[in-house]
Parts: C-alpha cells; structure tokens; sequence
C-alpha cells in the first residue's frame, strides 16, 4: 500500500488539476460525501485516504464522460 504522504500528493494534485480545468467539478467537491466525516474524529489512515483519492478519480471520470457525451 502507498504511503500516506504519496497519497496526499496525489490528492493534492487532483485536486489542483480540478479546480484549474474543472471549476464546474470543483465546486461540488464540497458537496462530495466521502468529504464529510461521519464520526466527531475520524480516523484517517492511508487506507481510508486512498479511498478518498479513488472517489475523486472516479468522480472526474464520470464528469468527462458525461462532458463528452453532451458534446
């Protein structure tokens, strides 16, 4: 499994690359559930994190499929 840091570089990244060429996604971001924690002190591991960096990739994927099929 990736380190803790390696994942929140790539998140970091994503996001980053979302809010510059995706503002429409970005402002959603927020709205995302895996953004809200369920618990007072969630505990957030490497692997509670990557989940979170799979959501966000797959939550792009989804926006530039639905993009293209607009077109």
């Amino acid at each position: 499994m990736k380190k803790l840091n390696t994942i929140l570089t790539e998140i970091t990244q994503l996001t980053t690359d979302i809010e510059t060429n995706y503002p429409e996604l970005y402002r959603s971001l927020d709205e995302n559930p895996m953004t809200i924690p369920f618990v007072n002190h969630p505990h957030l591991n490497a692997e509670v994190m990557q989940e979170y960096l799979e959501s966000l990739k797959q939550l792009l994927r989804h926006h530039l499929e639905t993009r293209k099929s607009n077109k």
